[in-house]
């Protein structure tokens, strides 16, 4: 909505207001297709981009390459690699190894610390964001020297993490690494805390994590989660428009219903559509082949920062984050709408804190 509306207070593109055409995909891939082929067969939309997350994206993919159709998507890790389709763009900040991106704060953390962590345990959800995060984190582990003594994958409808926790603790390895979705990430961290299994370091690509509503349900279970993120509103990210948006955005999530502090997708959405408008009105074209030229080629300035696009779509240089949970003492809104209780703590650029070594110290009593 805030980009429909900018953008259409500032006069639209190429002389026309802009008009956002969407339907829910109910986060089911198979969905997917006939939702693209309804939006450019019948609606007959100018441009398409995609919905949020790998597995919507991949199930898109087919349909934009059939239609040649330029194609900028929200949150796909490693989407391209197997379409190396020329047109698809990537919004998110894992660079050109995507897959490792995830974990790669958690490693390069670790690695520093004293005495050196050597054993790690890697848990992954079966399905495509999983198995992609989980594929680079196991990259991670061998090149930061770690020995790894348990991997494996557990169903996406498992509901008791319970057993998984308790086989990971009998191998008891000083880091533990989870790539999950938000229910497994929800579930596995509150059977952590009845297991009261206690690693030096643990997290690593855990969704869910990023939005307020599962920040509120586990309240001070966070303490000391080391995950990654995308963007936090510190000093070291106030990219121009981005507080603006913010503001803006906080202001009319109660009614929408959406996440009341928005620090995980309203400023990437935004981005990636501000992406596509500014090839539009610098190109003066519609045309698809035209307009993936210039994304190819152009640095974006966006609420993200500054963004330029490289092999296979992503971005050309990685940044994301790796964060801590510390000092959550409830459950409230205003709990973590301070930030002292997430800090960034990698890249070294954007630090915004210092991490709380081992886990047991970040406990909060």
């Amino acid at each position: 909505w805030h980009w429909e509306d900018d953008t259409n207070a500032k006069g639209g593109l190429l002389g026309r207001p802009v008009k956002l055409v969407y339907y829910d995909d109910q986060s089911s891939p198979s969905q997917v297709p006939s939702i693209y082929a309804k939006l450019l067969d019948i609606d007959k939309v100018d441009l398409i981009v995609s919905g949020y997350a790998s597995t919507q994206i991949a199930a898109a993919m087919p349909v934009a390459i059939q239609k040649k159709k330029l194609f900028v998507s929200l949150f796909g890790t490693g989407v391209n690699e197997r379409f190396n389709y020329p047109k698809y763009f990537s919004m998110i900040p894992n660079g050109p190894t995507p897959k490792p991106a995830f974990t790669r704060g958690f490693f390069k953390v670790a690695e520093v610390q004293t005495p050196k962590p050597q054993t790690i345990a890697i848990a992954m959800a079966d399905a495509e964001f999983g198995r992609n995060a989980c594929e680079g984190a196991h990259q991670n582990a061998q090149a930061s020297g770690f020995k790894i003594v348990y991997e494996k994958a557990y169903p996406p409808s498992t509901t008791d993490f319970t057993p998984i926790v308790r086989a990971i603790q009998v191998t008891n390895p000083d880091l533990l690494v989870i790539c999950s979705y938000p229910l497994d990430t929800v579930g596995m961290i509150k059977a952590m805390g009845e297991v009261g299994f206690k690693p030096k370091m643990w997290g690593g690509a855990m969704v869910g994590l990023q939005a307020t509503v599962f920040k509120t349900q586990l309240g001070p279970l966070l303490n000391g989660i080391v995950n990654f993120e995308t963007w936090l509103p510190v000093k070291s990210m106030d990219f121009p428009g981005s507080a603006e948006l913010l503001k803006k955005y906080q202001a009319r999530a109660q009614a929408a219903g959406t996440d009341p502090l928005g620090y995980y997708m309203p400023v990437w959405a935004y981005a990636y559509l501000q992406v596509l408008g500014d090839a539009v009105a610098a190109t003066k074209s519609l045309n698809d082949d035209v307009l993936a030229d210039y994304v190819r080629k152009t640095t974006f300035k966006t609420v993200v920062g500054d963004i330029k696009f490289g092999k296979q779509g992503e971005w050309a240089e990685e940044r994301t984050l790796a964060a801590q949970f510390q000092n959550i003492k409830g459950k409230a809104l205003d709990d973590f709408r301070d930030l002292t209780t997430e800090v960034i703590i990698y890249p070294p650029k954007y630090k915004s804190g210092e991490v709380i070594y081992p886990y047991e110290k970040a406990i909060v009593k």
